[in-house]
């Protein structure tokens, strides 16, 4: 098993929207499971009206999905310190995201 991370550009009007989907294929390989995927990808780009933009990464399951599995992991090397490195990276502030407001447990 393994899920696939594709990458798509919904809005071409400035300023873009871009989605990340991952989505889990039955496989039996990566190279089978991002066959999978693409095809899936390209589907759903006609679907929402969007562009599927070629970049598909595969993550191999170690197991079978249950509570806490893993089920994406990409490993990128930067010198950027980690505050730095998530500005670039994932808190742009053009991210369409809420906020999960912290327990008091």
């Amino acid at each position: 098993m393994a899920s696939v991370r594709c990458l798509f550009r919904l809005d071409a009007q400035p300023p873009a929207t871009y989605e990340e989907r991952i989505t889990l294929w039955r496989a039996s390989s990566p190279e089978e499971a991002v066959i999978l995927a693409e095809a899936e990808a390209g589907e759903y780009a006609v679907d929402v009206g969007g562009e599927y933009l070629g970049l598909a990464q595969v993550y191999t399951l170690a197991d079978e999905p249950g509570h806490g599995a893993e089920l994406f992991s990409l490993l990128r090397d930067s010198r950027l310190e980690p505050a730095a490195y998530l500005d670039a990276f994932f808190d742009t502030g053009d991210e369409r995201q809420g906020v999960i407001e912290a327990s008091e447990n």
